[in-house]
Formats: structure tokens, C-alpha cells, sequence
């Protein structure tokens, strides 16, 4: 079973609605992307931070569950600030060690494709800055 996963920006206090969405990215400004999971989320939350992994995931626990499996997680601040503020070249080295990292190399990710989902988290990260938004992670199980 896969994941297809929405991340977007938002109020702080829209993450119901964000749950309750059938696909976020068409109502708030964000980025889809399939195969984004907990794990992800947390090594790149390590990546940007310095933070070991067990205290990042202890961070990523979800703030909105449906019946129908659907996860809205909040992505921290330290995060959305550090993505935001890197330049081109901090991104690229960022996407870079992210590619080379077992919970993406398990899963056969294109270092293209992580380098293209972490510039896009980059501009999503300036929108959300510039706007006194969050970035919320929004994730739903694919059946296959």
C-alpha cells in the first residue's frame, strides 16, 4: 500500500480542514507527492535540524485522524524556518545527503526527484514564512 501525500500551507488552526479535505493541494498552496511517510518527514526534519531521529519522530505525531486513515501532520517550525531561508545551493546539498538516506534509497527514490521535492518545500516554506502560515503534512493510504 502506498501513500500519496499533500503538504501545504496554511492557517495554524485549518489542520481539520485540512483532514477533512479529499485532496488539499486543489484548496490551500502545496505540493503532492506519492510515498512521503512519518520516516520521511522526520530524516529530513533531522537533516535541517541536527536532531536525532527518535526526537523527531516523537515530533511528527499526528494532529488530525480519520476513519478513512487520512494523517495531518504539522511540519516544525525549526523546519519550515531552516527550508525557507536556504538558498539554492543549501537546498540542493539538503536534497543531496536526503537522496542518499536509507529511508529513500530503500524505496528506489531518483536523487532528481528528491531534489525537486526539496526545492518545491523550499518555495512552499517562503510562501508559508511570507504569509504567517504553517506547512502541514496531509497523508492518505492508497489501496493497490
Amino acid at each position: 500500500m502506498g501513500i500519496l501525500t499533500n503538504i501545504v500551507a496554511a492557517e495554524e488552526d485549518e489542520f481539520a480542514s485540512i483532514g477533512e479535505s479529499l485532496h488539499p493541494v486543489d484548496e490551500w498552496s502545496g505540493i503532492e507527492r506519492r510515498g512521503i511517510d512519518t520516516a520521511k518527514i522526520a530524516t529530513l526534519h533531522c537533516l535541517l535540524t541536527g536532531d536525532e531521529l527518535e526526537e523527531a519522530l516523537s515530533r511528527y505525531e499526528p494532529i488530525y485522524a480519520s476513519i478513512e486513515d487520512v494523517l495531518v501532520l504539522r511540519l516544525a517550525d525549526e523546519v519550515l524556518e531552516k527550508l525557507a531561508e536556504f538558498d539554492e545551493d543549501a537546498l540542493e546539498r539538503v536534497a543531496e545527503e536526503l537522496a542518499a538516506t536509507e529511508e529513500f534509497e530503500l524505496e528506489q527514490w531518483d536523487a532528481d526527484e528528491v531534489q525537486d521535492m526539496v526545492m518545491a518545500l523550499g518555495e512552499l516554506a517562503q510562501l508559508a514564512e511570507s504569509q504567517g502560515q504553517v506547512l502541514f503534512v496531509w497523508m492518505h493510504p492508497l489501496q493497490t
